[in-house]
């Protein structure tokens, strides 16, 4: 029998507590954390603003955002394509292209 008592007490100490039995100020200092965790991530997406007041061709930006990821990828690999490629998630012949347009070294 003590058998049994030994393993419902090891259950019940799994248990997590029912939201009545933590204490008020835990609940505020996790929907503390909540809004601290939002506020930033709204933060974030501001600086994600194009600087200018110009408008932004998406098209050149694309082709930026395209140079600096391979480049990135090719340093971290070595210069290996073919694991550069892998990285990416792109064909190796994919990656070649555009290493050739973008005239990347």
């Amino acid at each position: 029998m003590s058998a049994m008592m030994l393993s419902s007490q090891n259950l019940q100490s799994h248990v997590p507590p029912s939201p009545r039995d933590v204490p008020l100020n835990a609940h505020l200092e996790n929907l503390r954390h909540l809004a601290c965790s939002l506020l930033s991530e709204v933060q974030s997406l501001t600086e994600l603003r194009p600087k200018t007041s110009h408008p932004v061709d998406l098209k050149d930006a694309v082709q930026q955002f395209e140079r600096e990821l391979i480049s990135a990828a090719l340093e971290r690999t070595r210069g290996n394509q073919s694991q550069a490629a892998r990285l990416l998630g792109v064909k190796h012949t994919t990656l070649n292209a555009k290493v050739k347009r973008y005239q990347i070294r």
